[in-house]
């Protein structure tokens, strides 16, 4: 019995495999709920200086939610705040004590209320330029800083705390002190997606896991800077794409990698099968050195990058191997209800 409970207690805890999801919640029900450990439900706004439903909508969506934990007890259901171009006030309101201790305080409020478990703030992005036109200053670092602190404080050990992070240099380098963030949070959700943004006017892999081009963002560039500032492992939860970005204008040459183009449209997982079509002339391709895959038309002259099973596999390898928390997702409603992204997830991680 003793030496079996020390086996038992010396088992890992599973990974994370973290959904954002919008929508519906009857639409997010019919989705693999077992797989998931979190649910990250996006977006909730700022009101005033206080966290707010947009709808009672999406407070009835919220409350369904949180009532799947009865049925999936290792669950966990979060709030996020922002998204990109759902911050707009928050380098101005942030930077005042009182609203960030007001914010804090009706959070916890709200997340009493209603069985909450936690927020993660996603905030694109202090004290570098998100969203266009949207405010932003130097000191936005420190008042994400101390905006984390009464979170913290207010929140204690009874409620989860995150943030989703850019997954590129500048943002790492300038938006967050880390030394003073990370032993706040539970853990960070790396936007290791969007890498090439839909203002590219270049052609590239958007989630790639390896750069092999000077310059060049990936996941394990992202990890690694972390890594070596110090963050733990466990707390670096890695992001996979539920969608492809899609390039117009791209001649045929590399296969479409790397060209001159014109951003057109994403395109959700579950749309693979009409979008990618033979018939279109779209070709399967895979790139080694990044660990990614793209499509390419020639006839169409179309480029699409994305996550799928081969790279959500890649990606599970370089968790375990990285002892890393996990991995999350945007968005739960791109992926098939069946045979999809979150089953690939699942089966490879853990």
């Amino acid at each position: 019995m003793f030496c079996w409970q020390l086996l038992a207690t010396a088992q890992p805890q599973p990974y994370k495999v973290i959904a954002y999801c919008t929508g519906n919640a009857d639409s997010i029900k019919q989705y693999p709920i077992e797989k998931l450990t979190h649910i990250i439900y996006s977006f909730l706004h700022l009101k005033n200086d206080t966290l707010a439903f947009g709808s009672d909508q999406q407070r009835s969506n919220l409350m369904q939610l949180v009532e799947l934990k009865k049925t999936y007890p290792q669950l966990k259901v979060m709030v996020s705040l922002g998204g990109w171009g759902g911050c707009e006030p928050c380098s101005a309101l942030f930077a005042s004590s009182e609203h960030r201790n007001t914010f804090a305080q009706t959070t916890v409020d709200l997340f009493r209320e209603y069985q909450i478990d936690g927020l993660d703030l996603d905030w694109e992005y202090p004290a570098i330029e998100g969203y266009p036109g949207h405010a932003y200053d130097s000191s936005d670092r420190s008042n994400f800083t101390e905006l984390v602190k009464v979170l913290r404080t207010k929140m204690g050990n009874d409620y989860l705390l995150s943030f989703a992070a850019g997954g590129f240099d500048k943002y790492l380098e300038n938006s967050i002190d880390w030394d003073a963030v990370l032993p706040q949070v539970d853990f960070v959700n790396l936007m290791t997606y969007d890498l090439v943004s839909g203002y590219a006017t270049v052609t590239g892999h958007h989630t790639l896991l390896n750069d092999y081009i000077p310059g060049q963002q990936s996941t394990n560039r992202c990890v690694n800077w972390l890594l070596q500032h110090k963050a733990k492992p466990a707390q670096l939860v890695i992001g996979a794409a539920f969608y492809a970005r899609v390039w117009e204008q791209v001649p045929p040459i590399n296969k479409g990698l790397y060209q001159p183009g014109k951003f057109k449209q994403g395109v959700d997982y579950k749309q693979f099968d009409n979008f990618f079509t033979d018939s279109a002339g779209f070709n399967y391709h895979w790139d080694k050195k990044a660990q990614a895959p793209y499509r390419y038309s020639p006839a169409q002259q179309l480029f699409a990058t994305f996550d799928d099973e081969r790279s959500i596999k890649a990606k599970a390898k370089f968790v375990r191997q990285k002892k890393l928390g996990g991995i999350m997702f945007w968005e739960l409603s791109g992926d098939k209800k069946t045979g999809g992204l979150v089953d690939a997830i699942s089966r490879h991680l853990n």
